[in-house]
């Protein structure tokens, strides 16, 4: 049996090959079967190739690119309709968040009132019978919405004076707090503090327009470049 299906196998081989003799300058409508089918074949799947590449495949990108904007559009919908919803809770939160930027503002002084609060806070350390070796305010830093000045400060006195001191700038009505600190032990049994106190301001109107204009070159020079 395996021999007869030897022998048929090799008889339609060599029917095909057959086929496939003297084809040339013979029209292709009279080719025979196996090879017109062939052709054909071929023929369909360069044109399948052709129109992907040079057709179909830019409409694919295109529905792709329609797909994810599709996608884009729902969750901004969907954002949207969850703000509109939630619109009076969000002006409800809004305005708790201006009153408590409003309090906070309201911590920080003015570049007129900075002169008052340095006085407080060294009149906060002569309350406690603490001697002042070093009081120097440094140079304003101004930040993008606030300016910041360090006072490099160095006192004398006893430990529970020191502590008072330091309790006393925390409940300043403006914020100020204590930074770097160092505290070492003197002959005579005193402590010394070495400190920087850091206090904070609003900026004034020339100062924000001032920012902003610096914030606005910077953006045209990053342009430029």
């Amino acid at each position: 049996m395996a021999s007869r299906a030897n022998i048929n196998l090799n008889e339609l081989f060599a029917g095909l090959a057959e086929q496939f003799r003297d084809l040339n300058g013979r029209h292709p409508g009279q080719w025979p079967l196996a090879p017109r089918l062939l052709c054909a074949i071929g023929v369909t799947a360069a044109v399948c190739v052709a129109g992907y590449f040079g057709y179909w495949s830019s409409q694919f990108e295109e529905q792709e690119a329609g797909a994810m904007a599709e996608n884009k559009l729902r969750t901004e919908y969907r954002m949207k309709t969850e703000q509109a919803i939630n619109l009076d809770a969000l002006r409800a939160q809004k305005a708790q968040v201006d009153q408590y930027v409003e309090r906070l503002q309201k911590q920080l002084p003015s570049k007129a009132e900075m002169a008052a609060l340095l006085t407080d806070i060294n009149q906060a350390g002569a309350g406690r019978g603490l001697q002042f070796d070093l009081f120097k305010p440094q140079q304003v830093v101004i930040k993008d919405y606030y300016a910041e000045l360090p006072i490099d400060i160095k006192i004398n006195g006893s430990y529970h004076d020191i502590g008072a001191f330091t309790g006393d700038i925390a409940n300043l009505p403006r914020i100020v707090t204590l930074n770097n600190l160092a505290l070492s032990s003197g002959k005579d049994g005193t402590l010394t503090l070495e400190a920087v106190a850091k206090t904070f301001r609003y900026l004034d109107p020339e100062e924000v327009a001032a920012q902003r204009k610096a914030a606005a070159d910077k953006k045209k020079a990053a342009k430029k470049s």
